[in-house]
């Protein structure tokens, strides 16, 4: 069964509500176990690994901060809990196989946690981290993508209707996104269309658009290339990419995570950061 198992690493955000209903979407389609992951980090690990509030921490006491973790813990639980209830999504038994959700708490030294249990997950659903609001960390996002040798999906600001019907694969000819669609490839055999996309700027070495569909058109979808000239940055190519999918509809993008370095994406600009910081589609995703 593809993607039976889905885990989301909980973090408190104006966006969780589109997180949790961004993994249902997932969860109905391929009758999924959902774990929602919260952790308790001790004061120690949360200063030394810079987890949100550890920082803060320091001008409390240890007591003070397991406190505000264990309200912070119970402010989750509870919107999992709403979560559960308004769908209608049965517990978790020990013997879970369709779908069904369970809360987790583990007490960790900081997010480390949500990469090293991803690695037991088909797939792990994260949020996109939004300037200037309370949004899921991309320290979390970058763990569970580097850490976790499983692919992500990263929900927009808003709970999409339906994820998979028109994909959208932002090819560049790299490894990174020949990993995805690897990753991908239980959903886009179900795809009512499927677009190769590749936008000039963004290319790296390896094969053109045409041959990643004549691999797709085996499973008997509905694969069309869409190829964009012009010479422009990477930076430049991530917008293109967005607005291209945008307007022939996708609802689904495809894309490999990083394919330059992330230092070199951060102080440069990348398409994958440019796509991390602005997709309003979901973005399957793996490194």
């Amino acid at each position: 069964m593809a993607f039976s198992s889905i885990l989301v690493p909980l973090e408190e955000s104006e966006i969780l509500e589109s997180v949790l209903g961004t993994a249902l979407v997932f969860a109905k389609r391929y009758e999924s176990y959902v774990e929602g992951l919260c952790i308790l980090p001790t004061l120690a690990g949360a200063v030394a690994v810079g987890f949100e509030g550890g920082a803060a921490a320091l001008s409390g006491t240890e007591e003070q901060f397991e406190t505000e973790q264990r309200m912070r813990a119970g402010r989750l639980r509870s919107e999992f809990q709403k979560f559960i209830t308004q769908n209608e999504i049965p517990q978790a038994q020990d013997d879970a196989s369709k779908l069904c959700a369970r809360w987790v708490e583990s007490e960790a030294s900081g997010i480390g946690v949500f990469g090293q249990r991803a690695r037991v997950f088909d797939l792990t659903v994260v949020g996109r981290p939004m300037p200037g609001m309370m949004t899921p960390a991309m320290n979390t996002l970058e763990t569970v993508l580097f850490e976790s040798g499983r692919p992500i999906l990263i929900a927009p600001p808003r709970t999409p209707a339906a994820i998979g019907r028109h994909i959208v694969i932002a090819w560049n000819g790299g490894t990174e996104t020949a990993r995805a669609i690897a990753f991908a490839k239980p959903v886009l055999r179900q795809a009512e269309r499927i677009t190769v996309l590749a936008v000039e700027g963004g290319m790296v070495p390896g094969p053109d658009a045409e041959e990643v569909k004549a691999n797709l058109v085996r499973d008997d979808v509905t694969v069309d290339v869409r190829e964009v000239p012009g010479r422009r940055s990477a930076a430049e190519a991530g917008d293109v990419i967005l607005s291209e999918t945008m307007e022939i509809g996708g609802d689904l993008l495809i894309k490999g995570g990083y394919t330059q370095s992330r230092l070199r994406q951060m102080i440069f600009g990348g398409a994958t950061s440019q796509i991390l910081s602005k997709s309003e589609v979901p973005v399957f995703m793996a490194h």
